[in-house]
This record gives C-alpha cells, structure tokens and sequence, in this order.
C-alpha cells in the first residue's frame, strides 16, 4: 500500500505541494495527471525518499518513509522516465545485477524466463543494452520489479516517447502486474492510458490534488475535458 498524508513540499518560496493525501491499495493503478511543475514528480521524489516532506506523511506498506527510508525501499520499485541501465552489459547481466542487489540473486534461467515473460524477445536478452529500444529498456525495469518482488511500484512518465505499440505492450505488464496484486502510482501525460490502465485517475494542478476520480466513473471524452477545463486557470512558475 503507498499512503500520502497531508503531504506538502516547499523548496525557498516555490510551493511543490500542497496538503496532498491519497492512498492506493494492493491491485490497484493510480495515474497522476497534470501539467509539467504541477508536482507528479515531485510526488514520486517524496514516497522514493529522494526528498524530505516540509509537513505530512508518507507510508509504503504503513512505513513511514522519512524515519525507515531505507526499510520501505524493499517493498518499492521505481521506473522512471528514462531508466538507468548500464549499456555496455546484456538485459540478462543488468538484471542479475539489480536483482542480485536485494541479496538474493535467482538463478540464470529463472530470470531469463523473466525478460521473455515481460516480452524481451529471446535474443536481445544477449544482446548489450546499448542497442536496446527505450520500449526494451521499459521491460528490463518491469522484469527487475518483478525479480525484486516489488509491492508497490512508481512510476515515472514510463510511456513518454513509446511508439503506439510498444506503449501498448507496457501498459498489458501494468495490467498483469495489478492482478498479481502490485500497488502502483504512475505519473503521466497520457489521458488515454490513465483510462485505460488506471482504477483511479488524480488531476493535479500547481502542487495540489483537485479531481481524485475512480477510472470506471468517467469516460475517455469527460476525462479529456475535465483536464482542459481543469488546465485552463492553471498557473506554474
């Protein structure tokens, strides 16, 4: 479970956020909509611990992640935008390196199993990461969250700059890993995947959280005019 309590954040006389509270449930995907500044990332920074809250709280798993941040990491996995992988090593050695870092490493045909069940094709699990499609990077970090037995996962603009197919292939890994119970908070532009993958859509507008809508009260068209409508008295610094 990922909790946000009153959270708020204020760096010198910018406020990120403010007062910030939701919670998201094993199997279920929460998209944070909204336009760049309007504190998704900002969001995500707080439950990684990556940034101390100015007020509230934020609990993986009924962790507090300020006081036990490095306690709530083993139950949270993290994509972001543009994943970091070593490009001079294969999908297979980037994953036996991530996931050997929780301590227990599976063994080799255990997690090449992995790569082909998020849908690496066969030979690129050999091949050096380097010449991988941002679409195959997206894979490696879905086939880690799941060697690393991540509860709970964030998720960063994950489909920014993914062709049609490949976005599609990302957002069926979310669908899966939602039945297997993965609490998940994804940050996005994408009105369409939010419908489509979410159970739960939030509309944030200059650091607070002003629509919290569940994916099957709404359709694709009111979504989409919500968030205009929403976005035109919008103002970021």
């Amino acid at each position: 479970m990922l909790e946000a309590i009153e959270l708020s954040k204020q760096f010198d006389k910018h406020q990120a956020l403010k007062g910030l509270s939701l919670k998201i449930n094993a199997g279920e995907v929460f998209c944070l909509l909204g336009a760049n500044g309007a504190g998704k990332t900002t969001t995500i920074n707080l439950f990684m611990n990556f940034i101390e809250p100015t007020s509230g709280e934020v609990k993986v798993n009924g962790i507090d992640v300020t006081k036990k941040g490095k306690e709530s990491k083993k139950y949270l996995a993290y994509i972001p935008e543009n994943l970091n992988l070593y490009g001079n090593l294969t999908g297979l050695e980037n994953l036996q390196y991530f996931a050997g870092l929780g301590g227990k490493l599976p063994e080799k045909s255990v997690l090449e199993g992995l790569l082909q069940t998020v849908g690496l094709q066969k030979e690129a699990v050999s091949k050096r990461v380097s010449s991988y499609s941002k679409g195959m990077r997206q894979k490696v970090g879905i086939a880690i969250a799941k060697a690393k037995n991540a509860e709970n996962l964030l998720l960063d603009e994950p489909t920014s700059g993914l062709d049609p197919q490949a976005s599609n292939d990302f957002a069926q890994l979310l669908s899966d890993l939602r039945e297997n119970g993965v609490a998940i908070l994804m940050a996005t532009h994408d009105l369409f995947r939010a419908k489509e993958s979410g159970t739960h859509i939030g509309i944030m507008k200059a650091g607070e959280l002003v629509h919290n809508i569940k994916s099957d009260d709404i359709s694709l068209n009111e979504l989409e005019k919500l968030y205009l409508e929403t976005m035109k008295t919008a103002s970021y610094a």
